[in-house]
């Protein structure tokens, strides 16, 4: 077994604090990775205090993990010692089901393995559950290992693999490209990726924020307008006009006044997820048979095609390094939307053993 440092909540009020695991041997399919970052996701504090249901404690957080191989089982054929790689929010699925077998593992009907707080089958103990990349390594399946372009920043490539492939998995299930006029809601860890990636792809980008704080910084990003949404007059004169529409936002908001945004025949995705259940009319889809949807992360095969699309354009995260010691302060920056656009935690602020 591999004995593991990192850093955990032992219940949803408690702050997380320097935990020892343990990891399961390198089987033959298996990677070991040692991580040298991961990214900071509000999924992370919303599963670390159980606002999504009862966790599984303790609950080691992380799903946008970085590293470099140190070792492969000796059936991998993709990895090798030293190569730079990334897991995500996934580190298995069931593999036969009709979305896995389409390469839409996110979507498995019996519900992936995620990389934290799932029952873990493939742990030699009854009953374990997964822990994430708040830690010093992590083993993963060589089918659920990324490859990570060596062009990329690895701190700010972290975010690609949860708010990256988030956004980019509707884009490209709705080939957005040249010639679409795309509309993105929210400037956060989601939206600041989602106006970089439609604008690499050739669309005429909007963003639509509540805080005119936020225009600069939406034009610097490559945002070609920037659109206050509470003002009424302004969301009016934007009506029909917009063949697709990417929501960002998880606070409660209004979603018909975006809908009206929507020309004939076109689409709305959300990514976010309010807290709050959703009132929607429905003459904001009839009138113009327009369509509403939700998108989840990509699977397998479209995250590492997101990956190479932003090696090959230079496409990271706006990111804000922090060691692991200050993980408890992040939190609490993240509930003020207090980080432009996320925390990446330094791995090498992690100490080796509990005695440091």
């Amino acid at each position: 077994m591999l004995t593991c440092v990192g850093y955990a909540a032992s219940s949803p009020t408690s702050p997380l604090t320097p935990f020892a695991f343990e990891r399961r041997d390198c089987g033959p399919m298996d990677v070991q990775i040692d991580i040298t970052h991961c990214g900071v996701c509000h999924s992370d504090i919303h599963t670390a205090r159980s606002e999504w249901g009862p966790a599984s404690y303790p609950v080691v957080p992380g799903h946008e993990i970085i590293g470099r191989v140190s070792a492969v089982g000796r059936d991998v054929t993709r990895f090798k010692a030293g190569d730079l790689v990334g897991v995500g929010c996934m580190v298995d699925s069931c593999r036969s089901c009709a979305s896995c077998e389409a390469g839409l593992e996110q979507y498995c009907d019996t519900g992936p393995t995620w990389t934290y707080n799932s029952p873990d089958t493939a742990f030699p103990v009854e009953g374990a559950h997964t822990y994430g990349g708040y830690s010093r390594a992590v083993v993963v399946d060589e089918g659920f290992v990324l490859r990570i372009p060596e062009n990329l920043d690895p701190a700010a490539a972290a975010p690609l693999l949860c708010a990256g492939i988030t956004t980019w998995s509707p884009l490209a299930h709705w080939k957005i490209g040249a010639g679409h006029k795309v509309g993105v809601v929210g400037l956060g860890g989601l939206g600041h990726m989602a106006v970089k990636f439609a604008v690499a792809l050739g669309a005429e980008v909007t963003l639509f924020t509540t805080s005119p704080g936020k225009i600069e910084d939406g034009k610097r990003l490559g945002a070609h307008r920037v659109v206050i949404s509470r003002d009424a007059d302004t969301m009016a004169a934007e009506a029909n006009r917009f063949d697709f529409i990417l929501d960002a936002v998880s606070a409660d908001h209004d979603i018909n006044a975006y809908l009206a945004l929507l020309k004939q025949d076109g689409h709305m995705v959300l990514v976010g997820l309010p807290e709050k259940p959703m009132s929607i009319g429905a003459f904001s889809l009839v009138a113009k048979r327009r369509s509403l949807a939700g998108s989840a992360i990509g699977g397998i095969q479209e995250t590492q095609e997101m990956l190479d699309f932003c090696g090959k354009h230079n496409i990271t995260s706006d990111i804000e390094v922090i060691r692991m010691e200050d993980i408890n302060n992040a939190y609490e920056r993240v509930l003020r939307s207090d980080v432009k656009y996320r925390f990446v935690i330094d791995m090498a602020s992690m100490p080796a053993t509990l005695e440091g």
